[in-house]
Order: structure tokens, then C-alpha cells, then sequence
């Protein structure tokens, strides 16, 4: 008898030897004794009784509003000593004499360096930055002023970011940057989330963008059953997210930012503080909205109305309350960091266990990070090292099975029998009995790392070598247990992935600042190698038994080649770049940018291996002009930039030979030395060295404003985005070619996005000490597909009962990509049959009468925000929403109709909303099922309150005390009658082709409450 073993036992292992390395980091770092984290230059502060020391206490305020501003950092300049502010505003720190230099610093706000000399009082009031253009963000391979940007780039902080349960980086950012759409398509733990920056350009390469988490670039391909790929990242880890939207932001990127590019950067320690905290939160989620089908009592009046025989089992059963439960959430997260001149760390354990509002679904993630950045050779070599390492599990209940058996049980039928379990009755399967045989289980280990040394060779010169590995592996067991009531015998499937990405960089970095001129200059090299690998292996027939078959598959008793058949693939990509940047600046208000790739990847043939992509970009700072000095503008800049970016994502080997051989099942045969393949083989697909990068040019222009001293700020931007040389799997019609479908570049087709967005935020502070801010975005954004060849490229199709494969919506000449191309509903004849516009007047409805009848693609997405704050309080409102768009409500054509009504099944009153239509009426896909997307919803609102550790007496271990409440997905204002208006969970594609907005027995949306608790130490 074979025994499975599951993996996580080795694991608890390695996660105790990460928790002991981030305690001998913290012990080693605010040892003060400890002559590792000592400057040579700097003396390391001793508890040394014969030197007296100065007691210091003040207050910092907003120089503005004369408002305490807590948190703020109070460091001794040159040593790790170092104090924040309480709540009050209030601080106090011991310095050796009077000649030390204390450093105010605090976010958002300009840094004050104050001698000490007599004083013992020091009252500092620090000024606010000019506005948000005074950020500095991340930009790839280095990073820059927001002020001296050329490019459309958005940088989100980690006090800005949306509150709750957040699962991954998405939803970080949602609703905060303009032309960003994140879609959060699925109520389930650690769901997918779909983003796109300024919308889709390609048709079997999707739209998701480039992450980049700390300098290396993630690969996602595959990661053994998560429904997320970026699950593995901690939110509370995170210390920004930068958005780079324009060609000439992304090019850096080459071949992968066609999409727009996501950098991530994880939290680091800070010289002179030391800080302990920890973070616990408690959820609640519930479903938002149920289906309203028939309750058992208007059940019982309808199926006879609509000439059915009504079956009555006597009970009442709310089956989607059945099926759903009072989800809990719980998340606790340690961190610690700090350090001095030489040695600086973040370390942090994270543990949250989330249940799903279905019933057998459920998220747990533990995950671990060290940072750590320690400086050498008086401060010429700096090195990073970051270690992310994550483990999850995630158990997934067969939710189109379970939801599509809530909305069509007959609801007179008893949830439970008399004995307590599942009723049983032969018409058909209680959603309960499909709860408990089915079972879908990955567990995933994801550890990246990277270790960064950066050398100063000259004081203008630096060398950064860049060493990153990104390793998971996953095991995901789809199990159907053995039942003989309904009868059935049991299956297992077990599926095995593994994912290395290996990444090896190297650049030169060149500042030269003199007077009026700025220049930085790059130039670098980059290799990257993915490898994925799965393997597949079935087993049927299991005898019904307490033993769980995960467990010990040996007992399945068939295990046969014809239908257990193991299966597998592995693939092995590499890219090879070489990359440079310029960056000029005259007199602070001439900005120029310069940035050009070249990529080679071996996904592509032997003629077009590689792709060159430019970008060019400039800035004007009318506000730095003298004739501007004395207007209101604290900050005015125009922008224009133009480049190209590459898209790689798509199928490996496509450009290579493909065969098959026409022997034994039982047999392998290798290829031989000599290169001959063995008798039987034939060519199914002819190599194409010739397929080459699809490419996206993009053009933009902007202007970034801050008026009234930063408190009114804001951008403008306008944008074109044009895709070529689109990739596409097509039929071929040369007669040679053996395959039934071959790759290549479309000639001509495009699919070109354009559009405007606008940025808006206003901050106001009074006083009293009341302050507020709110803002919002607006993008209107247009698509359009033109010059293809095809009448239709299908992408959506349909699912259910006599509705699988029809096709739903596609790709067509002057249409945006997502269009639905269906029969017009026109409504019934005097028959009750349902009638459709007859487009070609032929006098038959067949798919020539289809229609292009709306796009799943919105035309408008807008966000808003507000930001409330008063001494210790502060409140914070998130709403988004899009409109223009259009749903296919698939779960609605498949269950609501008044022919199954009549057989038994249980409906919405949408089945019988037309009186004179006939039980005999079919459903087929149509114009019909076509509903308004659009919508506005509250995603986030939160209210904290800091509360002074000082009141309650416990002000000499406290620091900070954080209390607060939040809530997500409120409620949602929207015309769509389905559990959601952002759909798509299940991506409906066709051959690979990407779909958009088709509903289909999508996991319920939740609404959820979380109460957090702050402490700092």
C-alpha cells in the first residue's frame, strides 16, 4: 500500500529558523554596545554614569496648522539613538552635550537638522512639501523626484493604501490611480484580481501588467493551483507601489511593459530608530446580496402557474444561505527594524487565516521577511539582501457546482434529515452532499530573494550587480469522493508545479550635477531564465471508506493508461537585455529622458530573436520661470512623451517544430544521437522562425499642477496607445502545413486605446487642528480593434445546459476589443417564441444576423476619496466605480427561464417577467441576457483612533496605540441584478483568446467588517 504524506511538517522547520534569524538580527541591531553597527567616524552613545547627558523635550507641529504631528521621528545625527513623537506631538530624548545635532523628520513633511547648544526645550515646526510632485518615486533600475518626471508615473505610500482584508498588491492600489481598472472579480479568499493600465492591446497575450517587487520581475505563469499568483506578498510589507503608465516610463522594461510596469517596494529599516510592532485584525464578511430566486412559498404558487407538477417536500430552504457562512478573518503580523549609520533591517512574520462566505473555502498564508542593507569601505559598498518566503494553503469548494445548485434546488426541499445530515432524495444532489464530496486543495511554498552589492568606483560612478531568485512550488489535489448516494466512484487528480526564475543584472549608474546641469546616465545589462514544469497523474474508482483518498491514493482501484493517463509539461525560457537611460536636467525646468532596450527572448524565432524598443520624453517647469514666481502656482509642468514597448506573453516553443508520434502507448523513445526521430513520427506544426514581438506605441501628454503652497494638486493626461504586429493563432491556408492552427503576426491589425485622465487632490488644515483632504480621478478611455482580417476573432463563449460553446463576444473591425456580437433580442411572437432582428433580410435568423451590441470594456472609470482627521481621530471613504460597459449575465441565460421553472427547477421572477411567453420558449444566447455593467460602489471605509499610551499609564513601553474599524464593499449602486457587477472570474476564452464580462455562477461578493489593534514599541 503506497501512503501520501503531506508537506507541510518540513516546513514549520524552516519557518523556525526565519523567526530565529529575525531575532538575532533585532538583538544584533539595538545592541548600542555592539561595534559592527558603529560608524568609524561616529562615537556609539554608553550608558556610561560618569558623562552627564542632556535631557531634551519639546513638541513638533505642522508649521501650517500648528497641529501635532505624531509619529514624527527624532534622531541624534550621527549615532542609532533616536525617539518618535506621542500623540501630542510630544517628545524626549537624552543627548551627550550640546553639541549634538537632532533631525526632525516625518512623511510628507521637509526634514529639520537642529543644534542642540544650551537648550533643553526645542520646539520644532516642520514644514509640509510643496505637493505631491515632491515625492520621490521608484522608476526602475534607480529613482527620481516626482518634480523632475517626464514620464506619466504614480507613486502610492503605504499611508495611502486601502484598508482591510487585502490579499495581494492589487488591492492596495484600487481606485487610487487614474487609467488603472483593478477588478476584484471574485468574493473568494485571495480571489484574482484583473487590472489593466489604460486598458488591453493584445488578444492572446492579456493585459496584465509587469510586476517588479524589489528590482525583480516577477513571473507568474504558474504557480501550482493559486488563484492569485501574488498572494505570496504580504500587504504589510509593502512600503510603496509605483505605476509606470507611459512608453516613455516603461521602456526601461523592453519587451514586458507594453501593459504598463507595477514596482513594488518592500518596507526597510531607518538608521537611529528602533521600532517593535504589532498588528492584529478580527473580520467578519457576510454575502452581500443573494439572488432573489423563489422562496418555497412563491415556489409553490409558481411552477403550477407556469403549468408544471409541483413536487412539495413540505420544508422551506434558503439554499444560498445554506451554502454560505459568516466567513472569519484573522491576521497578526510582528515587525521590527531600525539600525545605525552602517547596519539598517525590517524584519516581519505575518499569519492570516481568512474563511470564504461559501461554505469549505478557506486561505491561510503565513509569510516571513528580512531586509537588510549593511554599508562597507567607508560607505563606497553598500550591499542589500531581501528574503521573501511565503507558505499557502488554499481549500476550494466547487463553487460553480455549489452556486448553480443554491439557485435551481427546489426550495421545499429539506436541507437536513431527521438524523442531522444532508437529505437525501433521487430527483437530484442536495448542495450540501456536493459540498462534502468534492474537494480542491493547493498548498504552495514561494521564497524570492535577491542580493544587491552597489560600489561607488568614483563619487559619480556607481557599479550595482543584481542576483535574484524567485522559487515556488506547488501540489493542488482536485478530489471527488465516493458516494453510493448519488453514486459515484471517486477520483483524484494531482497536479505538481514548480516555477524557478533566475535573474542576473548588472549596471552602471553615472551623476553629474554642475550648476545649472543635472545628468544621470545608465546603462546595464540583464539576463533572466523562467523554467515551469507540471506534472499530472488520475486515479479513479475509490471504495467509500473513512480514509481521506489525498491521503493514500493506492486505494483507487483504476488506474488505467486510458483514463489515468500521467501527464506533464516543462518549459525553459530565457531573456538576454540590454538596457540605457539619460536623464538631463537644465536649471531645474528643462527635463529631457532618453531610455532604449533591446530584449531577446527565446520564445521567438531564429530571424526575429530580437526587439529594440525606444522612448523619448521632456519636461518643461513653466513654474520655475521667473514670470511665474509670483502666481499661484507652487508647481506647474507640462510633459510629452513618445515610445515603444514590447509584449512577450505568449505560448513558449510557438516558433518551433511540433510532432507526434504514432507509437505504443506503453513505449517512450527518446531522440537518438543522431537526430533521426523513430518510425511513426510526423510533423504536426512546421517551425516559423519568423514570428516577432508584438509592439505598442504609445504617445503622451500632461500637465502636473500644485496651486495655493500644494494644498490644490493635481494632473492632466492624454494618451494613445497603439498595439501592432498582434499575435494570433489563425488557420492556415497553405496546404503544406500540416498543423490545423499555426502562430504568426497579423499584418495590419491594431488595437489602439486612447483617452484623457484627470487627477484631482485638495488639502485643507485648520487651526483647531481639524484637517481633510479629498480627491478623486476620472479616466475616459476609448478602444477600438481595426485592419483585422477576420469578421469575428471569438473569445467568450457560454456555458450551461445547451449552451456550451456558443460563442458570446470576440474581436471585430471598429469595435473595442470584448464587444459582444450576439442575435438581437427583439422580443416574443404571438407564439411566445422569442424573436431576433433579421439583419441581412433573408427571412432566417441564423449567425449571420449576430450584432455587435455593446463591450464589456469600460468607457469611464472614476474613483473619489476623502480623508478626515481631528487630533487623534481620522476617517478615511473609498468609492469607485466605471460605466459605458456592458455584462453578460450568463448564470441568468443557463438558470432563469420558465422551462425549467416548469421541470422543477427554481428561478428568479426575471424567468417568468414576460406573462404571454411559452413554457416551450428556449434560451438561446442573446442580446436577451445583455445587462448595464456600470456601477458605483463604497469599496473602503475606516476609521482609526491613536490612542496616547500615556493616559493609560503604559507611555514608557508604548509608543503608539492604533484602534481602528473598517469596512469593505459597503454597498454597491448598480442596475446589474447578479450577485456582482465585476465579473469574470471564470475566464470564458476561447483557444486561449482573452474574454471579458461574461457572469457565470461567479463566487458571491462579501461585505466585510475588520477591527484592528495597533501597538508600536
Amino acid at each position: 500500500m503506497k501512503t501520501f504524506y503531506p508537506s507541510p511538517p518540513p516546513l514549520r522547520r524552516n519557518w523556525s529558523v526565519l523567526f530565529c534569524l529575525l531575532l538575532a538580527f533585532h538583538s544584533l541591531a539595538v545592541s548600542a554596545n555592539n561595534p559592527l553597527l558603529a560608524s568609524p567616524k561616529t562615537s556609539v552613545f554608553k550608558d556610561d554614569k560618569s558623562k552627564a547627558e542632556i535631557t531634551i523635550s519639546g513638541r513638533v507641529t505642522d508649521a501650517t496648522t500648528n497641529e501635532a504631528l505624531a509619529g514624527c521621528t527624532v534622531v541624534l545625527k550621527g549615532s542609532q539613538k533616536g525617539t518618535t513623537t506621542d500623540a501630542n506631538g510630544d517628545y524626549k530624548i537624552a543627548v551627550p552635550d550640546g553639541n549634538a545635532v537632532l533631525v526632525f523628520g516625518f512623511i510628507g513633511f521637509i526634514s529639520q537638522d537642529v543644534p542642540v547648544g544650551n537648550q533643553t526645550i526645542i520646539n520644532v515646526s516642520l514644514k509640509a512639501s510643496a505637493s505631491e510632485l515632491a515625492q520621490v518615486v521608484v522608476i526602475g533600475y534607480g529613482s527620481a523626484s516626482q518634480k523632475d518626471m517626464t514620464g506619466s508615473v504614480k507613486s502610492i505610500k503605504s499611508a495611502d493604501f486601502n484598508r482591510g482584508i487585502i490579499n495581494s498588491p492589487e488591492q492596495l492600489l484600487q481606485g487610487k490611480v487614474a487609467g488603472v481598472n483593478v477588478t476584484s472579480t471574485s468574493g473568494e479568499p485571495g480571489g484574482n484580481q484583473n487590472i489593466t493600465i489604460r486598458g488591453p492591446g493584445g488578444v492572446r497575450t492579456g493585459s496584465t501588467p509587469l510586476f517588479v517587487l524589489d528590482g525583480i520581475a516577477l513571473d507568474n505563469s504558474s504557480t501550482g493551483g493559486a488563484t492569485n499568483p501574488l498572494n505570496f506578498l504580504n500587504p504589510q510589507d509593502i512600503e510603496s507601489i509605483d505605476v509606470l503608465k507611459d512608453a516613455s516610463a516603461t521602456a526601461i522594461y523592453g519587451s514586458r511593459g507594453a501593459n504598463g510596469v507595477i514596482l513594488i517596494t518592500t518596507k526597510k529599516g531607518k538608521a537611529g530608530s528602533s521600532n517593535f510592532t504589532l498588528s492584529s485584525s478580527y473580520g467578519i464578511s457576510n454575502l452581500t446580496r443573494a439572488l432573489p430566486v423563489f422562496s418555497a412559498d412563491e415556489y409553490r404558487q409558481q411552477v403550477p402557474a407556469v403549468g408544471g407538477v409541483l413536487e412539495d417536500f413540505k420544508g422551506s430552504t434558503d439554499w444560498q444561505k445554506e451554502i454560505t457562512q459568516t466567513a472569519k478573518t484573522q491576521n497578526h503580523n510582528v515587525s521590527f527594524s531600525g539600525g545605525a549609520n552602517k547596519l539598517t533591517y525590517y524584519g516581519s512574520v505575518g499569519v492570516q487565516s481568512q474563511e470564504g462566505i461559501l461554505k469549505g473555502s478557506k486561505l491561510d498564508r503565513y509569510t516571513g521577511r528580512l531586509n537588510v542593507s549593511q554599508k562597507f569601505l567607508d560607505d563606497r559598498l553598500t550591499v542589500d539582501f531581501n528574503l521573501n518566503t511565503t507558505y499557502t494553503l488554499n481549500k476550494r469548494p466547487p463553487t460553480e457546482d455549489l452556486v448553480g445548485g443554491a439557485i435551481s434546488t427546489n426550495p421545499t426541499i429539506p436541507a437536513y434529515d431527521t438524523d442531522g445530515t444532508p437529505f437525501k432524495y433521487q430527483a437530484g444532489t442536495n448542495p450540501l452532499i456536493t459540498l462534502a464530496l468534492k474537494k480542491d486543495i493547493a498548498t504552495i511554498n514561494r521564497t524570492i530573494a535577491n542580493l544587491s552589492p552597489s560600489f561607488k568606483l568614483t563619487k559619480d560612478l556607481v557599479y550595482k550587480l543584481n542576483l535574484g531568485i524567485d522559487n515556488s512550488t506547488g501540489a493542488r489535489d482536485i478530489e471527488q469522493l465516493p458516494s453510493a448516494v448519488p453514486l459515484i466512484d471517486g477520483r483524484l487528480e494531482s497536479i505538481y508545479t514548480t516555477n524557478r526564475n533566475i535573474l542576473v543584472e548588472n549596471y552602471f549608474t553615472y551623476t553629474l550635477a554642475k550648476q545649472d546641469h543635472n545628468l544621470t546616465a545608465l546603462l546595464g545589462h540583464s539576463y533572466q531564465k523562467i523554467f515551469v514544469q507540471e506534472r499530472r497523474s488520475s486515479i479513479n474508482k475509490f471504495p467509500i471508506s473513512p480514509i481521506d483518498p489525498i491521503y493514500n491514493p493506492g486505494l483507487g482501484q483504476e488506474l488505467t493508461l486510458a483514463n489515468n493517463r500521467p501527464t506533464g509539461f516543462a518549459t525553459e525560457n530565457e531573456l538576454q537585455s540590454f538596457f540605457s537611460r539619460v536623464s538631463y536636467h537644465y536649471k531645474d525646468k528643462y527635463l529631457m529622458t532618453a531610455t532604449v532596450r533591446a530584449d531577446g527572448s527565446s520564445k521567438f524565432g531564429a530571424n526575429n530573436k530580437y526587439g529594440v524598443f525606444p522612448s523619448l520624453s521632456a519636461g518643461w517647469r513653466i513654474s520655475e520661470e521667473a514670470f511665474m514666481k509670483s502666481g499661484p502656482f507652487t508647481d506647474l509642468k507640462l510633459r510629452a512623451g513618445w515610445g515603444q514597448t514590447g509584449n512577450q506573453e505568449i505560448p513558449s516553443k510557438i516558433t518551433q517544430a511540433l510532432f507526434t508520434s504514432q507509437v505504443s502507448a506503453s513505449a517512450s523513445y527518446p531522440l537518438s544521437p543522431t537526430g533521426a526521430y523513430p518510425a511513426g513520427t510526423s510533423y504536426t506544426r512546421l517551425a516559423n522562425p519568423d514570428i516577432q514581438w508584438e509592439v505598442s506605441t504609445q504617445t503622451d501628454l500632461g500637465v502636473d499642477f500644485a496651486l495655493f503652497k500644494g494644498g490644490l494638486s493635481g494632473s492632466v493626461d492624454y494618451f494613445r496607445k497603439v498595439s501592432n504586429n498582434i499575435l494570433l493563432e489563425v488557420i492556415p491556408s497553405d496546404p503544406v502545413q500540416p498543423a490545423g492552427t499555426f502562430w504568426t503576426n497579423v499584418p495590419n491589425m491594431t488595437i489602439t486605446n486612447q483617452g484623457v485622465e484627470v487627477d484631482l487632490n485638495y488639502r485643507y488644515a485648520s487651526l483647531s487642528g481639524f484637517r481633510f483632504d479629498v480627491g478623486g480621478n476620472i479616466t475616459f478611455i476609448d478602444n477600438v480593434v481595426n485592419n483585422s482580417p477576420y469578421t469575428v476573432i471569438p473569445s467568450g463563449n457560454a456555458s450551461g445546459s445547451g449552451l456550451t460553446s456558443a460563442t458570446i463576444n470576440g474581436y471585430i473591425n471598429g469595435q473595442p476589443i470584448g464587444t459582444f456580437f450576439l442575435k438581437n433580442f427583439i422580443g416574443l411572437d404571438d407564439k411566445g417564441i422569442s424573436k431576433f432582428q433579421d439583419v441581412d433580410g433573408d427571412g432566417i435568423i441564423t449567425d449571420k444576423d449576430r450584432l455587435a451590441v455593446g463591450s464589456a470594456l469600460p468607457t469611464k472609470q472614476f474613483n473619489f476619496h476623502t480623508n478626515f482627521a481631528y487630533k487623534g481621530f481620522d476617517l478615511s471613504v473609498n468609492f469607485n466605480g466605471v460605466s459605458g460597459n456592458k455584462i453578460y449575465d450568463n448564470t441568468a441565460n443557463a438558470n432563469f427561464y420558465k422551462l425549467r421553472l416548469s421541470k422543477g427547477l427554481n428561478v428568479t421572477p426575471e424567468a417568468i417577467a414576460m406573462p404571454n411567453e411559452s413554457i416551450n420558449n428556449s434560451a438561446p444566447v442573446s442580446s436577451r441576457y445583455l445587462k448595464n455593467g456600470a456601477f458605483l460602489r463604497l469599496n473602503n471605509l475606516s476609521l482609526g483612533y491613536n490612542l496616547s499610551p500615556k493616559l493609560i499609564g503604559m507611555g514608557k513601553w508604548i509608543q503608539g496605540i492604533r484602534l481602528s474599524a473598517t469596512g469593505q464593499n459597503l454597498f454597491v449602486i448598480t442596475k446589474y441584478d447578479g450577485y456582482d457587477p465585476e465579473v469574470n472570474v471564470t475566464d470564458r476564452n476561447i483557444n486561449g483568446i482573452s474574454s471579458y464580462g461574461i457572469d457565470y455562477l461567479s463566487y458571491p461578493k462579501a461585505k466585510t467588517f475588520v477591527f484592528g489593534l495597533n501597538l508600536t514599541f
